[in-house]
């Protein structure tokens, strides 16, 4: 069974950090979620400086309320990254998303959301716009560095299609999985992300085994900018064929329902009706 998900960046606090990761767990489970993706920061309720005993305490917590942490994400990708304008700032990312993949071992879970870099990002406009090919080969040269020890922990780190400029297909996301040539990269779909370039069950078939993780988020392609994500079945993505496409390449990982920004007010009314959406989209 695809286990129903919800980001932890999806409740009050929870982008800055700051949110309680058993309340968040809780909270998860009251509103139907047989899972929850955690967010690593590089301070906060679950910052780089956790260690397994850390981890192991909110397994036993998860355990207690009956709910199973299934993937791992992080905003620190935004900060420095692999494809960082500054040597300092790549090598501090490389060192950061080797803690990152003891972190995800250590919470028994497979994948890690990964972010390599950007070329802009429309969202920092005061960060430097960065040659697309410069981008790939600095990506290239930082997974070659931490590859080595996501395989040693049997960690994937899921490429996620954000809006980075930054392989921007399909076929361009498949190529460059496969050029490594490792079990430790695949790729993480986000639906919603896809809409204003593609359609999102293409990039499943596609990507095929390579999908590693999974977001459940809807953008309506008329708006054309970040005030077009809407709740799950307001939008353009095509549900029913992204369910078969699902079930077509065999995904057995967590669907994740990632709903930001929140709801001005009373911001959990977003969780229950994602709860309730995703209900219709998974057929239960």
């Amino acid at each position: 069974m695809i286990l129903k998900s919800i980001s932890y960046w999806a409740f009050p606090g929870g982008l800055e950090g700051t949110a309680d990761i058993k309340e968040f767990m809780t909270k998860a489970k009251k509103y139907g979620y047989d899972a929850v993706e955690l967010c690593i920061g590089e301070t906060g309720a679950l910052g780089l400086d956790a260690d397994q005993a850390y981890c192991a305490n909110i397994l036993k917590q998860a355990d207690e309320i009956g709910i199973k942490v299934a993937s791992v994400a992080s905003g620190t990708y935004w900060g420095f990254n692999l494809a960082s304008e500054s040597a300092a700032d790549r090598d501090k990312a490389v060192e950061a998303l080797k803690k990152m993949i003891k972190i995800t071992s250590w919470l028994k879970v497979r994948t890690l959301l990964t972010i390599t870099g950007a070329v802009s990002v429309f969202f920092l406009p005061d960060n430097p716009v960065l040659s697309y090919d410069v981008v790939r080969e600095r990506t290239v040269e930082g997974l070659k560095k931490v590859l080595p020890t996501a395989e040693e922990h049997g960690v994937v780190l899921g490429l996620e299609n954000v809006w980075n400029k930054f392989l921007l297909s399909p076929v361009e996301m498949a190529q460059f999985i496969d050029s490594f040539d490792s079990p430790s990269l695949g790729a993480y779909v986000d639906m919603g992300n896809i809409i204003p370039y593609g359609y999102p069950e293409q990039w499943l078939r596609i990507l095929g085994k390579r999908v590693a993780g999974i977001h459940f988020k809807d953008f309506r392609a008329a708006v054309g900018n970040a005030e077009g994500f809407v709740d799950l079945l307001e939008g353009d993505v095509n549900w029913p064929e992204v369910m078969k496409a699902i079930k077509e390449i065999g995904y057995e990982g967590p669907v994740v329902g990632e709903m930001i920004p929140l709801y001005k007010y009373y911001p959990e009314v977003r969780i229950a009706n994602t709860s309730n959406a995703m209900d219709a989209i998974l057929g239960r």
